[in-house]
């Protein structure tokens, strides 16, 4: 039986005044998402700025799986949260690959305001159904999230 060296995981954070940047050395996978989660999470208003620019380096990432993608969308939803934006820097060919199959590249490196111009949309909506007499929405009954097409209860 051949066993093969553990592939070490690594995190290489520089901060400067504008910018965070996170190099991940090695497997991003179900053992490794929280560490990276919880390193650019703690980072964000550590110096009580937020960064404008948060870069994620993956030139030295050997494996991703969907608990990689799951902290990526989970940083995703914190950096928006301060208004940076997140870069997803030197992706090797399987994390270009599962972000096209999941088709959230477009979702993970948008702008913040992406976001916040979705839900002014899905208000104006309303408020255009209310203005035109239509019932408001009942206890219980399910909307268009605006962002999927599912019904959000």
């Amino acid at each position: 039986m051949t066993h093969l060296p553990p592939t070490g995981f690594t995190l290489a954070v520089r901060r400067e005044p504008l910018t965070l940047t996170v190099r991940i050395h090695g497997e991003l996978d179900h053992e490794t998402s929280d560490d990276l989660l919880g390193e650019v999470t703690g980072r964000l208003t550590a110096d009580g700025t937020p960064p404008r620019h948060v870069h994620l380096d993956f030139g030295e990432t050997t494996f991703i799986d969907s608990s990689g993608l799951t902290a990526l969308l989970m940083i995703h939803r914190r950096t928006s949260a301060v208004g940076a934006v997140l870069h997803l820097d030197n992706r090797p060919a399987r994390l270009e690959r599962m972000l096209q199959l999941t088709n959230v590249l477009d979702h993970l490196t948008a702008p913040p305001a992406a976001a916040t111009d979705r839900r002014a949309e899905r208000g104006e909506r309303v408020q255009r159904a209310e203005r035109a007499g239509r019932p408001k929405r009942t206890e219980g009954a399910e909307e268009d999230d605006g962002l999927t097409g599912a019904g959000v209860p």
